[in-house]
């Protein structure tokens, strides 16, 4: 890439053999592998630089900064609850802020004031118990105030929600649900008739 860009600034001087074969030619191959090189490494380092883009060493590095790491999986997941963590300073204490810090445990998260010094902590895109609940629980523990009691509900499929959704035995039937699968289910969207 590069060395043809050199060449074609090189070409309208007419001073150059600009053939492979010749001193300048070989030279310019040489130099244009180089920036090559060093423009590939380049993009590797500015994707890495930034939390919306790390893929890898950048995500690695941003959460060894924290005590504990982000029970999150996916790209995505990681960097949201990265960007979650570095929101935290001396005025995170209102609901809202706690809320979006929160989700720096790698899931989404809301905390829920209860009463007084109170919260409830859910996770509403998540049903039953959230893959590493321990390494979740530990990080929000450590986000939330010191003096707040803490508790935690997961979300399960009930009766009402399944009466409501017009759930049927059939369609239990029909998406092969064992007890676990079914607990963990999101029931279908009513149809409008």
């Amino acid at each position: 890439m590069y060395e043809s860009y050199l060449r074609a600034l090189l070409a309208p001087l007419g001073v150059y053999r600009l053939d492979r074969d010749s001193l300048s030619g070989a030279e310019l191959y040489a130099l244009g592998k180089s920036l090559d090189a060093l423009s590939g490494h380049l993009e590797t380092v500015e994707r890495e630089s930034l939390t919306a883009t790390a893929e890898g060493e950048g995500l690695r590095r941003r959460e060894s900064l924290f005590l504990r790491r982000p029970a999150s999986t996916t790209l995505k997941e990681r960097r949201a609850a990265i960007a979650a963590l570095l929101q935290i300073d001396g005025d995170s204490l209102t609901p809202e802020a706690i809320n979006r810090t929160i989700s720096g445990c790698g899931i989404r998260a809301r905390a829920i004031e209860t009463g007084t010094n109170q919260v409830l902590v859910e996770f509403p895109d998540t049903a039953g118990v959230p893959q590493d609940f321990e390494q979740i629980e530990k990080i929000i523990m450590d986000i939330l105030p010191c003096h707040l009691g803490v508790e935690f509900r997961l979300r399960y499929l009930t009766w009402a929600v399944c009466h409501q959704a017009a759930y049927t035995w059939d369609i239990v039937a029909e998406q092969h649900y064992n007890w676990r699968s079914f607990q963990l289910a999101v029931p279908p969207e009513k149809e409008d008739v």
